[in-house]
C-alpha cells in the first residue's frame, strides 16, 4: 500500500517549476499521473504511482510525502482530509473513570482524534468525493465500544467538553472579568471549589486580558472542568504552567475522572504519567499520516515511547534510545571557568529580585528552576542587557538569547530571517547543519513566512538561531513551549553537544522535568514568594539542586527500575514519605 500525499499550506505552485510534475518518470511516460486543482496544486494518483520518491527530493518547498504502508492497515482508515491530504488511522477508546492519554509527534493526528471523539469533525473512512453521514460512522465496523459511543455522541445522550490547545485566543473572544466568564457554565459555589483547588481564587476578579499565559491555562481549564458534560477533552493542559500548578491541574482531573470520562494530549512526560491510567501512542508521518497504537499501561507506553520501539504494533518510531542516569552525574575533578555573572538586585512597583552571583563552567548546562513570577526570566532580561538592574552591571560577555514571548509579526520569510540574523559561517558550520538545522527541518520552512509559523514551528526556528550563534553564553527561556515530546528530548540532547563541543556555557529555564533531567549538569534554583520577591539560589549540584526545588514544592520523584525516567510520587504514597524523610527527593538511594 503506497499512500502520496501533498501538504497544500507548503505546496507554492506559483513559486517553483512543477518539478514534481516535469520530473516523474510515469508523466514523461504519458501516464496521467498527476491532476491539478483550481489553485494549481497537484493530486497524484496514489494507483499509478510507483514510489521513485523523485517528486519528493526535486519538490523545493518538501510539500511531498510518498509513504510505503502495510496493506493490513488499509481497511482501518479512519478520516483523510482530502485526496493527497492527511489520513489518519484507528481510534482509541474511552473509558469510564479513567484518564487516557494520548501520546504523539506534532502534526500526527492527536487534535484529528480530539475533534473526532467530541463530533466536530466527523470521520469519513477515506472517502473523499462525498459526505458521510453520521449514520454511516455508527454503522461502520469501529468496535462495539465505539460504535456506541458515537451513537450516543450524535443523538445528543452524551456532551463532550474540550479545552482548547491555544489560550492565548481567549482574551480576543472574551474581555471581562475571569469570574463572569466562568459564571457562564456554573455557580457562585461550583466555581470557588474550582478555582481553590486550582489555586486562582486571586484572580477571579481581574480582567482576562490581563492574564498572564500560565493564569490562561488555569482558566480555561476551570472552564472545562465546571462545564456539564459526560466527557471532557484536554489539549495540553500544561502548557505555561509551572510544575506545582501542572500537578494541581493534574490532580482536579484525576479526581474529576472518577465523576465522568477523560482524555489528554499532554507532551510533558512527567505530567502524563502522573494523570493517566491507559496511553495511545500516535505515529507515522507528521502531516502525511498517523496511527493510533494499541492502548498500553502507562509505564509501559511511556517506556516503549522513550525506547522508540512499540512492541504490540512491532514499529519502530526512532531510531534511537532516550536514556536517563540514574545517579547525577560526578563533578569533573577539574572545571574551566568559562563565564561569571553578578550580584545584582531588580526593584518593580510590586516585585523584587536579587540575584546572588555565580560562576558557569566550560561546556556546562545549567537548568533555571522554580515558579512562575518569582524572578527567573527577570534574571535573563537583565543578563541579555534587554533591560537594567538596580545598578549597572558589566557582563563583558557576547550573549545569545530566546527569549520566553517570541515576536511573530515578521513580514519576510524564515530563510530571510535565519540569514539576517546569523554571520555566513555561522550559517556554514557543519555542526549546525548536521545537529540543529536538518534534524529541526529549519530548511523545509525556508519559504514559509514567518508570521505564518506554528507555535512549535517558531519555537524550533528561535532555538536553531540562538544555537547557531557565536557566543560566550546562551541563554533559553522555556525552549520546549509548543513542541511535542520527541523534539523536547532532542533538543535537550542538542543544547548538551553544542555546548560541549563549543566549550560554552548555557542557562535554561525550562518546567518539563525530564527535559531539566537530560539537558543539565547543574542548576540554579529560585525562590522565594511569586509575584512578591524571588531570589536565585547557587548554581548548586544536580541533587543538591533538585532537593532544594522539590522541597518547596513538597514533591518526590523515583526512578523508573526499566528506563531511569523520574516518575511522580503520589503525594502521602508511602514512598513519597519514605524520600522526605530520608531527604532524597529525585535521585533516591
Amino acid at each position: 500500500m503506497r499512500i502520496a500525499v501533498v501538504d497544500y499550506d507548503r505546496c507554492q505552485p506559483k513559486k517553483c517549476s512543477l518539478e514534481c510534475y516535469n520530473y516523474c518518470p510515469r508523466v514523461r511516460m504519458g501516464d496521467e499521473i498527476f491532476s491539478f486543482d483550481r489553485a494549481g496544486k497537484p493530486i497524484i494518483s496514489e494507483e499509478l504511482c510507483i514510489g521513485c520518491g523523485i517528486c519528493y527530493h526535486k519538490c523545493p518547498f518538501k510539500a511531498i510525502h510518498i509513504i510505503g504502508l502495510p496493506h493490513e492497515i488499509e481497511e482501518e482508515i479512519v478520516h483523510k482530509y482530502c485526496e493527497g491530504g492527511f489520513r489518519l488511522y484507528r481510534l482509541p477508546q474511552t473509558l469510564e473513570k479513567r484518564v487516557i492519554g494520548l501520546l504523539g509527534a506534532n502534526g500526527t493526528g492527536k487534535s484529528t482524534v480530539l475533534n473526532i471523539l467530541s463530533g466536530l469533525l466527523t470521520p469519513n473512512f477515506g472517502i473523499t468525493d462525498r459526505e458521510v453521514t453520521r449514520e454511516e460512522v455508527v454503522e461502520k465496523h469501529l468496535g462495539v465500544q465505539l460504535r456506541q459511543y458515537f451513537s450516543d455522541l450524535y443523538s445528543g445522550k452524551i456532551k463532550v467538553v474540550v479545552k482548547p490547545q491555544y489560550v492565548d485566543d481567549i482574551p480576543q473572544v472574551f474581555s471581562g472579568k475571569v469570574r463572569d466568564l466562568l459564571k457562564r457554565v456554573a455557580d457562585d459555589e461550583r466555581i470557588e471549589e474550582v478555582c481553590r483547588e486550582l489555586e486562582m481564587i486571586e484572580i477571579l476578579d481581574r480582567d482576562i486580558p490581563t492574564l498572564s499565559g500560565g493564569e490562561l491555562q488555569k482558566v480555561a481549564v476551570a472552564a472545562a472542568l465546571l462545564k456539564e458534560g459526560d466527557m471532557v477533552l484536554f489539549d495540553e493542559p500544561s502548557s505555561y504552567l509551572d510544575i506545582r500548578a501542572r500537578l494541581l491541574v493534574a490532580r482536579v482531573i484525576n479526581r474529576e475522572a472518577e465523576k465522568r470520562r477523560m482524555a489528554v494530549v499532554e507532551h510533558d512526560l512527567a505530567i502524563l504519567d502522573f494523570l493517566s491510567e491507559i496511553i495511545y501512542v500516535l505515529y507515522g508521518v507528521p502531516g502525511a499520516y498517523g496511527v493510533v497504537s494499541v492502548p498500553k499501561s502507562t509505564s509501559k507506553a511511556i517506556n516503549e515511547f522513550l525506547e522508540g520501539y512499540l512492541a504490540e504494533d512491532n514499529i519502530r518510531i526512532r531510531s534511537k534510545s532516550i536514556k536517563f542516569t540514574l545517579h547525577p552525574p560526578h563533578k569533573a575533578e577539574s572545571r574551566v571557568a568559562q563565564a561569571e555573572f553578578p550580584p545584582f538586585t531588580k526593584t518593580y512597583e510590586n516585585f523584587s529580585f536579587s540575584s546572588s552571583g555565580g560562576v558557569l563552567y566550560q561546556g556546562e548546562v545549567v537548568g533555571v528552576v522554580g515558579p512562575n513570577g518569582i524572578g527567573k526570566t527577570t534574571f535573563f532580561r537583565v543578563l541579555s542587557g534587554e533591560i537594567e538592574a538596580d545598578s549597572p552591571i558589566d557582563m563583558n560577555l557576547t550573549i545569545s538569547y530566546k527569549p520566553q514571548y517570541l515576536d511573530q509579526e515578521y513580514p519576510e520569510t524564515v530563510e530571510e530571517f535565519v540569514k539576517e540574523r546569523l554571520e555566513e559561517d555561522e550559517l556554514e558550520d557543519s555542526f549546525v547543519q548536521n545537529e540543529i538545522f536538518h534534524p529541526l527541518k529549519i530548511k523545509d520552512l525556508y519559504s514559509s513566512e514567518v508570521r505564518n509559523l506554528s507555535g512549535g514551528e517558531l519555537q524550533k526556528l528561535h532555538i536553531a538561531v540562538a544555537l547557531a550563534k557565536e557566543a560566550d553564553l546562551y541563554l533559553l527561556d522555556e525552549p520546549t513551549a509548543y513542541l511535542d515530546a520527541d523534539l523536547r528530548m532532542y533538543v535537550a540532547r542538542v543544547i548538551k553537544r553544542m555546548m560541549d563541543k563549543r566549550g560554552k556555557p548555557a542557562m535554561v529555564i525550562d518546567h518539563d522535568v525530564y527535559f531539566i533531567d537530560l539537558a543539565s549538569d547543574r542548576l540554579l534554583v529560585f525562590t522565594g514568594t511569586p509575584g512578591v520577591e524571588g531570589r536565585s539560589v547557587g548554581p548548586l549540584d544536580l541533587k543538591e539542586g533538585m532537593n532544594l526545588f522539590l522541597k518547596d514544592l513538597g514533591i518526590t520523584f523515583r526512578r523508573d527500575y526499566q528506563t531511569h525516567r523520574p516518575r511522580i510520587n503520589k503525594p502521602g504514597s508511602n514512598l513519597d514519605r519514605e524520600q522526605k524523610r530520608k531527604g532524597e527527593y529525585y535521585y533516591a538511594s
